[in-house]
């Protein structure tokens, strides 16, 4: 399933006409018309509007391969953390982290909870570690520097 279907679909699960949904990410009527219709494929960051006017994952708009429009949508919040606090790199890293952990799961099922305190486990892990540096070798956030 492609974005543009992703979009369209979405949209109208959610109730949604294309100026209302215009109107929640900050773009025109006219850019959400070329996401469901020409195939305009939307940046990254209005990717992640979307997904939250959606409240559909980022990784189900990003990747057509992607069925499952909750598919990882518990990852995204702490994913948007880390870009707030070290942008780019704070999100690879973040990934990295998270996809190098998801053994954890294998072989059994985690409760909603389970995950969510998983996530926040990794994402305080990861910000600390970021603001030790930060205090030994000096390193700044993305909006200090």
């Amino acid at each position: 399933m492609t974005f543009s279907d992703k979009i369209k679909r979405s949209r109208e699960v959610a109730g949604m006409t294309q100026q209302q949904l215009a109107d929640e990410v900050g773009v025109s009527k006219r850019t959400i018309a070329s996401y469901e219709s020409d195939g305009a494929k939307a940046r990254r960051a209005t990717i992640e509007k979307l997904a939250a006017a959606l409240k559909v994952s980022v990784k189900y708009l990003s990747n057509d391969d992607c069925l499952d429009p909750l598919e990882d949508i518990e990852k995204d919040e702490y994913i948007e953390q880390a870009r707030a606090l070290y942008g780019a790199k704070g999100v690879r890293d973040m990934n990295e982290l998270l996809a190098d952990n998801a053994a954890l799961f294998a072989g059994g099922e985690l409760s909603q909870e389970q995950k969510d305190a998983f996530f926040e486990a990794v994402m305080t892990a990861y910000v600390t570690s970021k603001e030790e540096a930060k205090k030994k070798f000096g390193r700044k956030h993305k909006d200090e520097a």
